[in-house]
């Protein structure tokens, strides 16, 4: 699959203020400064379509971009969501700011009828962390479909990754009955970025068959 078009749409403070959507939408979530606006924007081939900021908790809204892209295996355009939400486990912000965040997302995640995926955005240069490990149990427990995206591979030595990448999935395999698809990426090597495009084609064309 190629991306022909990502166009940013609109930043919603809630989920009732989502706009009215039909296409599938594949969340984007993960701790803050993990690397999440550059893997979308690589996913995008764009380098600013979402704001990338050292500042951890920076995006403290719904972000909607809207994508077109052609598909190979349907030899047509498709269209459908990229949607940026806030990253989880920030410490530095007032207890009530956290909360609100945090139930902003989970009525994102629990209500919109058309969330196709969650792709849980993971840093691999990290041995697991609890609170990446408490998330993904929350998503199968509420029974939403995700996907594992490991970022930063270019940053630490690819044993290093591969072994975090095992100690996190083991982690996982102790809780959970089984195993979510991962791919390891780097956003500015690109890699994983076909692999994960390649993902959402795939998903696409499974909602359009249940149409």
């Amino acid at each position: 699959m190629k991306i022909v078009k990502a166009t940013y749409v609109i930043s919603s403070p809630s989920f009732d203020q989502c706009p009215d959507l039909k296409a599938p939408e594949y969340a984007f979530i993960g701790r803050s400064n993990v690397g999440k606006s550059s893997i979308i924007n690589a996913l995008c081939s764009q380098n600013n379509l979402a704001k990338t900021s050292g500042t951890p908790g920076k995006t403290q809204l719904i972000n909607h971009f809207e994508i077109t892209s052609m598909s190979v295996a349907k030899g047509k355009q498709d269209k459908w969501y990229i949607v940026d939400l806030p990253g989880y486990g920030f410490a530095k912000v007032a207890q009530s700011s956290r909360r609100r965040w945090e139930q902003m997302i989970e009525n994102y995640l629990r209500k919109r009828e058309n969330l196709s995926r969650v792709f849980v955005l993971i840093d691999s240069r990290h041995t697991p962390q609890k609170i990446d490990l408490a998330f993904v149990q929350q998503l199968f427990k509420w029974e939403i479909p995700y996907t594992i995206i490991f970022t930063k591979s270019d940053k630490e030595k690819p044993g290093v990754v591969t072994r975090n990448v095992k100690l996190f999935f083991d982690a996982l395999n102790e809780t959970l009955p089984y195993l979510p698809q991962g791919f390891v990426t780097s956003a500015e090597k690109r890699t994983g970025v076909d692999e994960v495009l390649a993902c959402i084609d795939q998903y696409n064309k499974l909602d359009a068959e249940d149409l």
